[in-house]
Parts: structure tokens; sequence; C-alpha cells
């Protein structure tokens, strides 16, 4: 199962940094951008979140919060967040019930060898629940810039 555009999100709870719990029924009323992305502490996954620090304020503005997912423990999480300063939630997907949802476990090579693992994905949910953008296979430059972008004309 997965989401399609223009449709309502299913309810999900998540763990996530600072001891929060994701409840996507208690974000009615606000936009949310989920980032999902491979592996804390890795150069673009690390770039991609240090985007989305630096445009912190800008999304604030937008009424749109971000959430990062990925399966990393939510240690590894804590660890990521308070070395980059991500003034952002991390919320750990071990289970890939989120990743699942919105589709983004994909098979990967690496060093010969087929895995599954995270496609870098990020979705846009209005204040209804509702998917209204999403992006696939993500390249980190620029990104950031188009998902404020969509953020901001939502918003208005």
């Amino acid at each position: 199962m997965s989401i399609d555009l223009d449709q309502p999100v299913p309810a999900f709870t998540a763990q996530a940094t600072s001891g929060l719990t994701v409840d996507s029924q208690q974000l009615q009323g606000q936009q949310y951008v989920l980032y999902f992305y491979p592996k804390d502490n890795t150069p673009g996954c690390t770039t991609e979140g240090q985007d989305f620090r630096a445009r912190h304020e800008a999304f604030a503005a937008a009424n749109t919060l971000v959430f990062g997912v990925s399966r990393d423990s939510l240690r590894t999480h804590e660890n990521f967040r308070s070395k980059q300063e991500f003034p952002f939630e991390l919320i750990s997907d071990a289970d890939d019930t989120l990743c699942r949802l919105f589709d983004v476990i994909k098979m990967k090579q690496m060093y010969g060898k087929e895995y599954e693992g995270i496609e870098r994905s990020t979705f846009l949910v209005d204040a209804e629940g509702v998917l209204r953008a999403e992006w696939r296979k993500v390249k980190v430059k620029g990104h950031v810039d188009e998902v404020l972008e969509a953020a901001r004309q939502l918003a208005s």
C-alpha cells in the first residue's frame, strides 16, 4: 500500500527524538514535510539535513513542520541531531512502517551486493492531512529550496 498524491495520508504514529511521539492526527491544522534519507552521519544525508536546518525559519514562516525519517535508532538520531544542531525532530522508522507507507524502500546495490534501502524522498502534507507534493530519487543540491517553495505556495 502506498499513498497517492491528493489523497489523505493514513493515520500513523512514530517515535522521534526529544521523546516525541509524532501522531498524524495531532498534526491536523499544520503542514508538514517528511523527508526520508538513508542513514545518519553520511555525507549526503548530513548535507540534506543542514539544508533543512538553514531554511528552518522559512519553513516555520510557511506554517510547515519538518521531520527527517530513517531506519536508524533513536539513540543514533539523537547524536546526529545534536551534532548537527538540527532544530527539527528525526523519526526512527526501525520497523519500516512509514517507509512502506510512503513506498520509499527500494532495491539498491553497494559493492556488488543487493539490499533493501531507503530511496531519498520527500513528501509535503497539507493542513488537512492530504499529500500535496512528493519528490522521489532526490538529488540533494537545491532540493530543500524546491520543497520550501512548494510549502510556501500551499500555505498561501
